[in-house]
């Protein structure tokens, strides 16, 4: 009676395929509980969620939701399952209460009932008072919240979200899940699929995916406990924190590890068993310094450590030779940035420069200005005041010249979906003004970097979202650009292909690319050189992560993480 939905031996094999989509999955899910659904992309989580949702067959094994064939019953069990796959069908062009009229009408919600959980629902995600706006115009965590209001409607017994917290920054991810952690103790199941671990990490249970079985589930603490002893720090270090990691990651008694803030944190392959410094060449004062584990480190332990330390992207790259006329110091910036829409004032004197093979990342909450401002700084918006300028040229004035100079990827994969891989980097290729012989060679280049081979004659949107990461990022750098903008380019990617990317961009910066990012993923800022903190369209914070720390550390908590200092600046930008 405490199961909720019960998985025995299911596999699932979509037609034309060879490999299966679902392998021998078995699990227990237990009723009043938050489940997190986590892996690699092309794991099977969607595949294991809409088999629960009663919209796929398994091919073999058996799927029951309390106590019911989730197909052969799905129409007795509709009322009772919420749905919210990772493209919820908001309508942009209606308003939120249109939206949420138009679900109750799809779900039999009427009358003086539709009436009295409108208003549960309005106050439960606050969007009482955005009830007339268009859910177009709606920041990516109102919309996250107008979604689980309608997939809630009917007042369902299970939950199932597949990828609620993309693209939403972290004040907003904490509220949602204040929701759906309320939800849960009034007794309703919610599975959670997510590729953030802090996430999962607040999760009661945790299934663990990889290429269609599940490699291990268990509660985050067990999972995080068979790392004690394995997570380490380096500090104080001497140099280049990027040179490190590299080298770090070819030590054979290291499995993985990340850049956070002015350190470089490891994992090794066994407790006690520790890289020498020495021969890393840390420096004479770094140290090797105990930290607790994380659901990632155990995520990554499991499916067999981090993925190459070296990029073939920035192999083939040279390094920047900026012009004697450019300032070094300044190879961005922004001069007083203001953009208007109307009467309202999105990016407000904004003002900051960013060094040759600087990373420089730009965060903010939804609907804070961080978009407009990176929009503005790559030539996409025109400013209405101030100064937008990449290597000393006025985006206003000369947006063409400077384009030349510099790469964008684009939040969204800005990929032409019905274009081939193929044709895709030959289309882009040819924007940024490569022709005949020079365009053929950094194609086969591009595709030899990325290993693209097999994905040549594939259109863009039949890709795998790691590999269509790989083709935007390859699109955006053919042409040798001094500077790189991403708009968060790893929104819904999983932590292997994170790593991999990251690995890319640390090689492009130490080429002497200069890189702008957006980011919602808080221990992806870690990686930044500086961070700009816009909210309310003006620059609240600018420093080093480490920095931005510090100014939110108190007794209670003396080693906040970057979602603590994002949080709490924020918090602190309201009070004043």
């Amino acid at each position: 009676m405490n199961v909720a939905i019960e998985v025995k031996n299911v596999r699932k094999l979509f037609p034309g395929q060879h490999v299966p989509a679902l392998n021998q999955i078995n699990v227990d899910i237990a009723r009043g509980s938050i489940t997190g659904l986590v892996g690699p992309d092309g794991a099977g989580k969607t595949t294991l969620l809409r088999l629960m949702a009663g919209l796929l067959e398994p091919t073999a094994g058996s799927l029951r939701v309390l106590g019911m064939d989730s197909f052969m019953k799905g129409d007795d069990l509709r009322a009772d399952i919420g749905y919210m796959p990772q493209k919820f069908g908001l309508y942009e062009d209606l308003n939120v209460i249109e939206n949420l009229n138009l679900y109750a009408d799809l779900r039999n919600v009427v009358g003086e009932a539709r009436q009295r959980i409108f208003t549960r629902l309005l106050a439960f995600t606050d969007l009482t008072r955005f009830q007339k706006r268009y859910a177009g115009k709606l920041s990516g965590g109102m919309k996250q919240k107008l979604g689980l209001a309608c997939t809630l409607l009917g007042t369902p017994k299970i939950l199932l979200l597949d990828e609620p917290g993309v693209g939403v920054d972290p004040i907003s991810r904490r509220e949602l899940w204040r929701m759906v952690r309320e939800l849960a103790s009034g007794g309703m199941t919610v599975l959670w699929s997510t590729s953030y671990l802090d996430e999962a990490e607040l999760c009661d249970s945790v299934c663990l995916m990889s290429q269609g079985r599940m490699i291990a589930n268990d509660t985050p603490e067990s999972l995080k406990s068979t790392m004690r002893g394995r997570c380490l720090h380096i500090t104080n270090i001497k140099g280049n924190r990027r040179d490190l990691l590299r080298r770090v990651l070819h030590a054979p008694e290291v499995i993985d590890g990340v850049i956070q803030g002015a350190n470089v944190r490891l994992v090794t392959v066994e407790a006690g068993r520790h890289p020498n410094l020495g021969l890393l060449d840390a420096g004479p004062e770094a140290r090797l310094q105990k930290v607790e584990p994380r659901l990632e480190d155990a995520f990554i332990s499991l499916l067999g450590g981090s993925p190459d330390a070296e990029s073939a992207l920035a192999a083939v790259v040279p390094n920047v030779e900026l012009p004697p006329a450019i300032d070094p110091n300044a190879v961005i910036e922004a001069r007083q940035l203001t953009k208007r829409f109307g009467n309202f004032t999105a990016t407000d004197s904004v003002n900051f420069s960013v060094k040759k093979g600087e990373i420089f990342g730009l965060l903010g909450p939804n609907g804070a200005g961080k978009s407009t401002t990176f929009k503005m700084e790559c030539g996409l918006l025109k400013p209405t005041g101030g100064k937008a300028l990449v290597m000393g040229i006025d985006l206003k004035e000369s947006p063409s010249k400077a384009r030349q100079r510099l790469g964008y990827m684009a939040q969204k994969f800005s990929l032409y979906r019905q274009l081939t891989v193929e044709k895709n980097l030959a289309f882009f290729s040819g924007i940024y003004g490569l022709k005949g012989e020079e365009q053929k060679n950094k194609i086969k280049q591009m595709v030899d970097v990325f290993s693209f081979r097999p994905y040549l004659n594939m259109s863009s949107e039949e890709l795998p979202l790691g590999i269509k990461q790989r083709l935007a990022l390859a699109c955006a750098v053919m042409h040798g650009p001094e500077i790189l903008f991403l708009d968060e380019p790893t929104s819904g990617v999983d932590p292997v292909a994170r790593r991999e990317f990251w690995t890319h961009i640390n090689g492009l910066a130490n080429k002497g690319v200069t890189i702008m990012v957006t980011t919602h993923f808080m221990d992806e800022a870690e990686y930044c050189d500086r961070i700009a903190l816009v909210y309310r369209g003006k620059l609240i914070a600018l420093g080093a992560p480490d920095d931005l720390k510090r100014k939110v550390a108190t007794a209670e908590n003396p080693e906040p993480t970057m979602e603590d200092a994002f949080i709490g600046l924020v918090k602190g930008a309201d009070d004043e």
